[in-house]
């Protein structure tokens, strides 16, 4: 395979430099866009006191905001292992670690970029250090992604329906319906993606058709029944560790008017999760935010113990990985190989 084809997308390393995106007139305006939103939509929107809010938010318990953290950065090497499994099944080796390194960094690109270019990101660094398809990884992470969404709303649902249970709430039965219709759209589109997506290819000019045969290859070797059960439990596993992290933060802030349970926890995370691909914002930030309070609501929990919750649960998931993921995006090889500045290392066996 030649480097043109392996490029496949056409993107070079202008187009994902991270100093050019954040230099760039739309990324700042996005950045700013979404600290405005947040200042409004505490301030005036949920007419919340941002002092007391912080107030709350100090005095936090620093033993569970720990777990918190732990909690969350414990799905990364499950996010590594998972997408190095999905890798290896389209044909790339690589390592957990080497996997795991690669996302993280592309989770830091998301988190100061809008429009999920940490996605693109992820492929351009395979692409620069194994010589691996663009459009075949890209498909891997589709797989990725719509596995997520599909686990999202099945835990969602089964959360929900538990901690709900025997409560007449129209509003969260609307949540539920509209969940249930996607989850169940998007399982019908993979299956036919499985079986009856190279038949596309026929129909589709030279250069698109090479293209799309190496996005279905990497997206449909990882569905097969050998492979399925693995992703699914590997999935299962990182949302209900995001689920404790939002559980450790409200035990963390000690706020007796908020007592939600482990399955409550789960269903406000994965209401909020959805919202983090609105390509507005990075990592949707604003949308996030105002999901878990609305969110919370629904437990009856408003005000600013539901604005403390959203907003340190969020510092965990953001903040914190700008700062770890700023340090390893200074110091890592994998992105001087991508850019050019530095030899590429091969696969291994």
């Amino acid at each position: 395979m030649t480097e043109e084809e392996s490029l496949g997308s056409g993107v070079t390393s202008a187009d994902v430099s991270l100093g050019r995106r954040l230099l760039n007139w739309k990324t700042i305006g996005s950045i700013i866009f979404g600290i405005v939103l947040l200042v409004l939509l505490f301030r005036y929107v949920f007419n919340q006191d941002l002092g007391e809010i912080w107030t709350r938010i100090s005095h936090a318990n620093p033993a569970f905001l720990l777990l918190a953290f732990v909690a969350y950065y414990l799905t990364f090497p499950l996010r590594g292992f998972r997408w190095a499994y999905l890798l290896r099944s389209s044909g790339t080796p690589i390592a957990t670690a080497d996997a795991t390194e690669i996302l993280f960094l592309s989770w830091f690109v998301n988190c100061v970029v809008p429009a999920k270019l940490g996605d693109v990101y992820r492929a351009y660094l395979l692409r620069g250090n194994y010589g691996a398809s663009m459009s075949r990884t890209v498909g891997t992470i589709f797989i990725e992604r719509s596995t997520d969404i599909v686990v999202i709303f099945a835990l969602a649902l089964a959360a929900g329906f538990w901690s709900f249970r025997g409560r007449a709430r129209p509003d969260v039965d609307a949540v539920f319906l509209a969940g249930f219709v996607v989850a169940i759209g998007l399982v019908i589109f993979l299956i036919a993606l499985r079986f009856f997506g190279h038949r596309l290819t026929r129909f589709l000019p030279g250069r698109v058709a090479e293209l799309y045969e190496r996005f279905h290859e990497g997206s449909t070797r990882g569905l097969t029944r050998r492979t399925l059960p693995v992703l699914v439990a590997l999935t299962v596993a990182i949302w209900i560790l995001e689920g404790f992290r939002l559980y450790f933060v409200i035990r963390a802030l000690n706020l007796p008017e908020v007592g939600l349970g482990i399955s409550a926890s789960i269903f406000v995370t994965l209401i909020g999760a959805l919202l983090t691909a609105v390509p507005l914002t990075p990592a949707g930030v604003g949308f996030v935010e105002a999901a878990i309070v609305i969110a919370l609501g629904f437990y009856g929990i408003a005000g600013v113990p539901a604005s403390a919750v959203a907003l340190t649960d969020r510092a965990i998931s953001i903040l914190s990985v700008i700062m770890l993921g700023g340090i390893l995006y200074a110091f890592s090889r994998k992105v001087r190989v991508a850019h050019g500045v530095a030899a590429p290392q091969t696969a291994p066996d």
